[in-house]
């Protein structure tokens, strides 16, 4: 991945450097559970141990393994060659009874759930600048819309306790995908577990906070890491969708937000006016390659017999894009939403745009609880509401010179319906639901 989309702690994950270090520690946990076990003798063990420490800077080379590697056409192989270079004779109790299968999906399982905890804390930032602002912006009353056009009165607030809500929901899935990668495999050639002792797999998967995968075969099932990439995709459109939402507010004709504009931050290399929602845009394509993602992840699952190499190629750059690209969108979001400018002014103007027309279903009920047919009360409201909005004028004004409508409905009844605060009368309902009864909203 581009450093432009990168965050240092997510990216190292998948540096060489750092597969060669996991590759080591779990070559050598390995050997140590065989020593544990009276497999292999405890003193060479120890020395190989010891030696390796003390040689690990020399180990932890990428660029000598990748020129190994150009003879030997793979990887593993490549690296014991290395490290038999480096150590001596004491490697060769390093990789006893593995396949290189073992190596390589203990290692990733390592590398994705170090990725998931990160993602986790990265959600869980996010939950907390959304929680921020939805309780900050509770009663800031602006207009809901539907199909893009105005619907009825809500509040901010509620807008982002629903995004609020949908990241406690990813946040779950993200959870269990962690935990569903979080598999070791040290058991053979085909799983069988024919050269090595599943004591050893026990042993090695314990170092590192592993569970040993039931049936390997000679891989790790796919079908977890195509969950994992899912669950990932699933954040994504959550980080769309909020996207989106700021995108369409930030436009001229709505301008209810704004995304922070930094002090000497241009806009526009022709228009000096410029301030663009330019963040929100980013966090939209990243959004795509993301879930870009998940197609080839399913295609990994299916794999010949105990296992092909079919899926090595998509995993090397998928599964590390896919982590640093959420791992990046979700910092991004959450600096977006913590320096989010709200404009409660306009909101309220933008919502008093169609001049009450916004009220005409609360009209539309008291009509009907007034005793008129739905349909012919619907006919009033609707007539009503188009001539308002043609010419301009407030749609009380209308239904009050309507002498069917005040046959039934005195001027105060009217005026009352006309009320804001009915629309926010349960926000503090709502924000409860989603802020302070979590485990419910993640449901």
């Amino acid at each position: 991945m581009i450093p432009r989309y990168s965050r240092p702690a997510m990216a190292g994950l998948f540096e060489p450097a750092a597969k060669l270090e996991i590759w080591l520690d779990v070559e050598l946990a390995a050997a140590r559970a065989m020593a544990e076990l009276d497999l292999i003798p405890r003193r060479p063990v120890a020395a190989l141990e010891e030696r390796c420490q003390a040689e690990r800077t020399r180990l932890i080379d990428p660029d000598r393994v990748d020129e190994i590697e150009r003879t030997t056409r793979h990887d593993v192989i490549a690296f014991l060659t290395h490290v038999e270079e480096v150590v001596g004779e004491e490697a060769r109790f390093l990789h006893l009874g593995m396949t290189s299968s073992d190596l390589l999906d203990t290692t990733l399982a390592i590398q994705l759930g170090h990725a998931g905890d990160l993602l986790l804390a990265d959600v869980d930032e996010l939950l907390s600048g959304l929680e921020r602002r939805a309780r900050e912006h509770a009663h800031t009353v602006c207009i809901g819309r539907s199909h893009g056009v105005h619907a009825e009165p809500t509040t901010f607030g509620l807008k982002l306790a629903g995004h609020h809500a949908e990241f406690q929901r990813a946040r779950r899935r993200l959870a269990t995908a962690r935990d569903e990668i979080a598999t070791c495999a040290l058991s053979g050639a085909v799983g069988t577990f024919a050269n090595i002792d599943p004591r050893v797999e026990a042993k090695v998967a314990e170092r590192f906070g592993l569970r040993p995968e039931p049936v390997s075969t000679q891989v790790i099932p796919r079908d977890r890491h195509a969950a994992f990439t899912a669950a990932l995709a699933v954040v994504a459109g959550g980080i769309e969708r909020l996207a989106v939402e700021i995108r369409h507010l930030q436009r001229t004709e709505v301008g209810e937000v704004e995304e922070a504009f930094g002090s000497g931050q241009k806009g526009s290399s022709a228009m000096p006016h410029k301030r663009n929602p330019i963040l929100s845009e980013n966090l939209t394509g990243l959004a795509r390659l993301i879930r870009a993602q998940v197609h080839p992840a399913l295609e990994d699952i299916a794999l010949w017999h105990e296992r092909d190499i079919s899926h090595s190629s998509v995993e090397r750059i998928a599964l590390p894009e896919v982590c640093i690209l959420a791992d990046f969108a979700l910092g991004r979001l959450a600096g977006v939403i913590e320096g989010l400018v709200v404009f409660p002014d306009r909101m309220r103007a933008n919502l008093d745009a169609t001049h009450g027309l916004v009220h005409s279903q609360r009209v539309l009920l008291a009509l009907t609880a007034a005793g008129l047919p739905r349909q012919r009360a619907y006919d009033i409201v609707q007539r009503h509401a188009m001539a308002a909005w043609r010419t301009a004028t407030p749609l009380e004004a209308a239904l009050a010179a309507d002498a069917e409508v005040t046959a039934v409905l005195d001027r105060a009844a009217l005026a009352r319906l006309f009320d804001l605060d009915y629309h926010t009368a349960q926000v503090e309902t709502v924000l409860a639901r989603v802020l302070d009864d979590r485990v419910d909203a993640a449901r």
